[in-house]
This record gives C-alpha cells, sequence and structure tokens, in this order.
C-alpha cells in the first residue's frame, strides 16, 4: 500500500494550536471574584471587546453604532410624502385642466369646471374619479399619467424594493410580466406549504426574475424573509400615519393594485407571508421626526432598516435569559453595520465558542458555569498576582532531604511494603523475577501460557517466545526525597459584613490563591477551605470562583474551628496549618440539637464554646492565625484573646493585600515546621 502526502484542504488545520482564551478568562475572572456571576462576567468582557485588541470592536462599541443609526432614521423624513407628491401632482392636473377650459364659453366647459369643483376632498377618492375622465388639455392628461405611475410604482416598491426602477418607464409587458412574476411566487409558495417544493424550482424562478430582485436570495426562505420583512414594514408605515392619512393612503394602494389587476395576487402574498413570519412586528407604529417627506417605497426601507436595527440592539444587549452570541443574525449585523462588524462578532463568538470548548465554561440548564478547569486557571492567576508582590527571596521551599514517600527521586530501590505510594522501578522487579528464574514458556511450545495478571512478556536477555511470572517478592519502588506533608485549614468569612466592606473579593481571591499554591507546589498537603457565616461548611475548590456571600445573621467560628479540628483528626501524621479570615467576632455558635443561636453583641456562651475550640487547636499542636479585615475593638479583644491562648500572631492587612498576608504566612509556617 503507497501513501501521499500533501497540503491539508479539508477544515482547518488539525494541528494547529488552540485558541489562546486565557487572557479572555483572566478578564472574566476579575469580575467573578468581585461577585459577579459567570454569565455576567462574560456578558460585561464581550461588551468591552478582546483584551489587547484595540481594533476588534466589542458589543457596546456595535450598540452605539446600531443607536446612532437609529436616530438618523427616525430623523431622515416624513411617512408620508408620498400623499404629498399625489396631491401636489393631482392639484397640478387639475389645475393645467380649468387653465385650458376658462378661454371656452361653452356649456360643456362650464359642465368640465363643476366637476372638477365637486372632486372629493380625499385624494384617492378623487383620483378615482378622474379615472374616467376625457382631459381637454394634453399637459394635464400626462401629469395626470405621472400621477398613476408614481402611485403603481411607490406601491410595487413598497412590496419589492426595487420594482421602481424597474418600471420607471412602463409598459404593458413590463405590466403583465410583474403580474406573471406574482402568479408564479405565489404559486411557487403554495407548493412549499404541501411539501412539493424544490431548489430547482427556486432557481428556475430567480432565473426568469432575478432583476426584480437585488438582494439575490440563493433560496425561498431567503426570498420569504426579503419579502416578509418588507411587508411588515409596509404595515407599520401605514399604523405610522394618522387614521385620516392611513385611509388615504390605503385607498390609494387598493386603486393602484385594482388598475393594475394585482390585488389577488398580492392578498394572496401578503397572506403567505404573514403565515409565514408572523413574529415580525406587524403593524407596530414608528415615529420618524424628519422634516423631508419621503416617497412610500424609501419609507417602507426606512422603517423596515429600523425594525432591524432594533432586532439587532436586543441580540446585541444580551441581557435575557440563556442569551448566547449565536443568537445574533449576522446577515443582520451585515445589512446595519457591514462587514467588518460581522468580523468583530465572530472574534466575540470565537471567545464564547472556545472558552466552552476548551473546557473553562459548561453550560447546564440555561445557566453557565464555571468548570474546574478554569477554577484552577483563576487560582494560578490570583497566586501569581500574591506572588508578583513578594519578595523574590522570601518565597523559599519547604523540602527536607532525608529519604521518604514523595518528591525528587534519589537514584536508589527498596523493596515494596504494602502501603507505598513511590513509584515501581520495573527494571528491578523485572530482574528479579528473571533471577529467580521462574520463566514459562509460550502456549505453542507445548504448555500452556499463565493467564495470571502478575506475568510481564520477558525482555532483553530471556529465551525468545517467553514470560516470567512476578511474585510480591520481587516488587521494588523507587526512592525519592522525603517532604513534609501539612494539614491546611483556612477558614474564610461569609457573613454580609464581608461584602459591606468591600472585603469578599479579596477573601475569595486568597482562597483560590492557597488553593492554587497548595495544588502546585505541595501537592502532598490536605487542605480544607470552610465557609462560615451562620452556619459553616466545607468548600470544593470548583464553587471558590463562584460562591457568593451569605445574606443571613451570624459569625459562626465556633461551627468553622469544629469542622476543621475534624480534617486535622483525618491526618494526624501532618503538620497543622489554620489560617483564619474575618471582619467580626463570633456572633454565633452551635447548639447541641444543630441548630445555630444568633446573638449580637456576642453572647458569653458564644465565646466560651468558640474559645474552647481555640484550646482544642492548640492542644493538636495547630497554631491559629488571623487575618483581621475590620478595626472593631471587640474583634482585637478576641483574636488578642485567641493569640494568648494558642500562640498564634494576629495581621492586620489591608484587603488589598490578604492574599499577600496569608500566602507569605503559609510558607514561613512551611519553612519553620
Amino acid at each position: 500500500m503507497g501513501y501521499r502526502y500533501g497540503e491539508y484542504h479539508d477544515g482547518p488545520d488539525p494541528l494547529a494550536p488552540p485558541y489562546d482564551v486565557r487572557a479572555a478568562l483572566d478578564e472574566m475572572g476579575d469580575a467573578i471574584l468581585s461577585g459577579s456571576t459567570p454569565v455576567h462576567a462574560l456578558r460585561d468582557l464581550l461588551k468591552r471587546g478582546l483584551p489587547g485588541a484595540e481594533d476588534r470592536r466589542g458589543l457596546d462599541d456595535m450598540l452605539r453604532e446600531v443607536r446612532r443609526r437609529r436616530r438618523e432614521l427616525r430623523e431622515r423624513g416624513r411617512l408620508d410624502g408620498t400623499l404629498d407628491r399625489a396631491r401636489s401632482l393631482l392639484d397640478k392636473a387639475i389645475g393645467q385642466e380649468r387653465g385650458e377650459l376658462f378661454p371656452d364659453p361653452s356649456d360643456d366647459a362650464r359642465l368640465r369646471e363643476a366637476t372638477l369643483d365637486n372632486l372629493p376632498d380625499d385624494t384617492a377618492s378623487a383620483i378615482q374619479e378622474l379615472s374616467s375622465y376625457e382631459w381637454r388639455s394634453a399637459a394635464a392628461r400626462q401629469t395626470f399619467e405621472e400621477l398613476r405611475g408614481l402611485l403603481r410604482r411607490e406601491v410595487l416598491d413598497a412590496q419589492f424594493k426595487g420594482m421602481r426602477d424597474a418600471l420607471a418607464n412602463p409598459d404593458p409587458a413590463a405590466m403583465e410580466r410583474v403580474r406573471q412574476m406574482m402568479s408564479d411566487l405565489n404559486d411557487m409558495l403554495e407548493r412549499d406549504a404541501q411539501g412539493a417544493h424544490t431548489q430547482s424550482d427556486f432557481d428556475s424562478f430567480m432565473s426568469k426574475y432575478e432583476d426584480m430582485f437585488p438582494e439575490r436570495p440563493r433560496t425561498l426562505e431567503e426570498l420569504v424573509d426579503i419579502l416578509a420583512r418588507r411587508a411588515a414594514a409596509t404595515q407599520r408605515m401605514l399604523a405610522s400615519l394618522t387614521p385620516r392619512q392611513r385611509e388615504e393612503l390605503n385607498n390609494l394602494i387598493n386603486q393602484t393594485l385594482d388598475q393594475a389587476g394585482l390585488s389577488e395576487q398580492m392578498r394572496r402574498l401578503g397572506d403567505s407571508l404573514y403565515a409565514r413570519r408572523p413574529d415580525l412586528a406587524w403593524g407596530t407604529p414608528e415615529r420618524l421626526t424628519g422634516e423631508d417627506p419621503m416617497g412610500m417605497g424609501d419609507a417602507v426601507t426606512a422603517l423596515e432598516e429600523l425594525a432591524d436595527l432594533t432586532q439587532l440592539e436586543a441580540a446585541l444587549r444580551q441581557d435575557y435569559p440563556g442569551a448566547r452570541l449565536d443568537d445574533v443574525d449576522e446577515a443582520a449585523v451585515r445589512r446595519a453595520l457591514g462587514r467588518s462588524a460581522v468580523d468583530d462578532l465572530e472574534a466575540l463568538k470565537r471567545i464564547e465558542r472556545e472558552l466552552e470548548e476548551q473546557g473553562y465554561l459548561l453550560r447546564r440548564r440555561g445557566k453557565l458555569e464555571l468548570t474546574p478547569k478554569a477554577v484552577r486557571r483563576l487560582g494560578e492567576t490570583a497566586l501569581r498576582r500574591v506572588f508578583a508582590s513578594l519578595d523574590a527571596g522570601r518565597r523559599g521551599d519547604h523540602d527536607q532531604r532525608d529519604a521518604g514517600s514523595a518528591g525528587e527521586l534519589t537514584g536508589s530501590s527498596r523493596p515494596w511494603r504494602f502501603g507505598d505510594e513511590q513509584p515501581i522501578d520495573v527494571v528491578r522487579t523485572l530482574v528479579n523475577g528473571i533471577r529467580r528464574g521462574d520463566a514459562s514458556p509460550r502456549a505453542h511450545e507445548g504448555r500452556s501460557a499463565p493467564s495470571s495478571r502478575g506475568t510481564l512478556a520477558r525482555g532483553r536477555g530471556a529465551r525468545p517466545h517467553s514470560r516470567v511470572r512476578l511474585s510480591v517478592d520481587d516488587f521494588e519502588v523507587s526512592e525519592t526525597e522525603r517532604r513534609s506533608a501539612a494539614a491546611v485549614c483556612l477558614l474564610v468569612d461569609l457573613s454580609y459584613s464581608m461584602a459591606l466592606r468591600g472585603t469578599w473579593a479579596a477573601a475569595k481571591q486568597t482562597a483560590l490563591a492557597l488553593q492554587a499554591l497548595v495544588a502546585s507546589k505541595f501537592p502532598q498537603d490536605a487542605v480544607q477551605i470552610v465557609g462560615f457565616s451562620n452556619y459553616a461548611r466545607v468548600l470544593q475548590p470548583d464553587e471558590l470562583a463562584g460562591l457568593d456571600w451569605d445574606m443571613v445573621q451570624g459569625t459562626n467560628l465556633h461551627h468553622a474551628l469544629l469542622i476543621a479540628g475534624r480534617h486535622l483528626d483525618r491526618h494526624p501524621d501532618f503538620e497543622p496549618v489554620v489560617l483564619v479570615v474575618t471582619d467580626g467576632e463570633p456572633t454565633a455558635h452551635l447548639m447541641r440539637n444543630g441548630r445555630s443561636a444568633f446573638e449580637w453583641p456576642p453572647s458569653p456562651e458564644t465565646l466560651e464554646l468558640t474559645l474552647s475550640e481555640v484550646d482544642k487547636m492548640t492542644r493538636r499542636r495547630a497554631t491559629i492565625n488571623v487575618f483581621m479585615l475590620a478595626a472593631d475593638d471587640r474583634l482585637k479583644e478576641f483574636v488578642d484573646e485567641v493569640a494568648r491562648r494558642n500562640g498564634g500572631r494576629v495581621f492586620s492587612p489591608s484587603a488589598d493585600r490578604l492574599g499577600e498576608y496569608v500566602v507569605s504566612d503559609f510558607l514561613r509556617l512551611r519553612r519553620a515546621r
């Protein structure tokens, strides 16, 4: 079999590095750690745009452009321009006819003048009566035909954009072609409703009437969307006029369609379009504030663009449940803002898409959540920021260079013992099995091969096609440098006062930074983060970033120390490390029935039970270091008593330096141990 290699053409490069969304995630992380939800943080990022990409617009930039375009359209002109133009041409024709009749002394001239004097005030009715009038003036007859041509072009242009140019010099053959086009279009829509339409039918239709559709639709659905949006805009234009104007223009439209023989076909088309797109804003009035009158076709185009911009603005705001950038119609963006805006939108969509595809965000039941991978990234970022403010010489390490169970390999090995977690020394293990000489030939050599899972194929130097049976005594493990292990407890205040004082985001960043530090540099440590308000609970790393403060009364440090004590007891051989972050003295404790008792100022029972747990920590040899985020006198008095009983230290950092204090103190404790 031969192989031929060449350039890859079937989609994106499979060997290309993944799209780097880490900067975008870090931008989101700042908002999330300050209390925002992942969905709001993502929305804010997309509104601002790509970090570090000044040439790319965000959603806010697009929204400003959309709103500017809407203002321009609203100030473009008035909707009753066709009525004004029709009245003007009608008055001109009547004036020309009167000028022709005035010199004539005959009774016929006076009778014609009486007919002109008694014309209805309504423009449509006057045109209807004059449609059978025998004009004496050739100029008046020409003006009246210009009026009827204007109405014919404007009415058709209101439904079919560009039809006005196609009928600039109409003749009977041109109007007959329009009638045939509408008949074929309605027949095609009816066949599609019955499931009998094919793409070849549409292609054949477009080959005949392509010049009547400047938008160049590629499918029937695209054509329906174009026509439905324009028909809905026509209805909005009529709804935006005064009742008198609306009645007059409706009469003109109906009269024009009747004279052109298009009434029935237009009715069929309107019914089909409404049935297919009832979601459009049919009949919703719009207000235009310009002074210049617009023709009917131009007015419909303006209202069509306004409807597009209104829908686009709602999609770009992304302020509805389950909002996604995929909801934004690229065609509407292209029509309203141009091709470059489509590229900007695609860049934003890629951020949203890659955050999910690369496993940073997860949509579950319409809710956006951070994944463990994203939380780890946020923790690493928080840790980098902490270390950036620390002196490099203070970081240190905490290795102990005696032989043990974790750390770097020493190059030696020893027999495996039950419970060992060191890596297996495969070479020495196989050598031990071979030296015992318990080799078994393969089945094709006359003996059945052993099926035990403890057999391995013999390697170099062994008899070909033989196996080695390994026993427990053959296994050896590689020795590593020993590193001390610690049981770390970080107790974080979740009470409402943390949010009021603006320290909540700093507390979350500190917890994430400590979690990332332990996971990366001290994997042998057992870390537990406990949040406490009226009750205490263990916080999993995955929920730290999206965690919010509790709007409840109570700072139950008693319960938090109970949970921390159980964690330390599960690791009796580990070095105990207890860190407390709080902005208030204990105001709640856990009663025997498991319920929380709150009282402020703190009751003697609350203080007594909390300090009792402090004493238990002291007997466990666990030093408690407290990080105060407030300067209350009662809090100072309490933490001083904790330090006196336990021997720990008290820190009073500002919120922006909390992470630096906690991490550096943890490293100091680990080095000291």
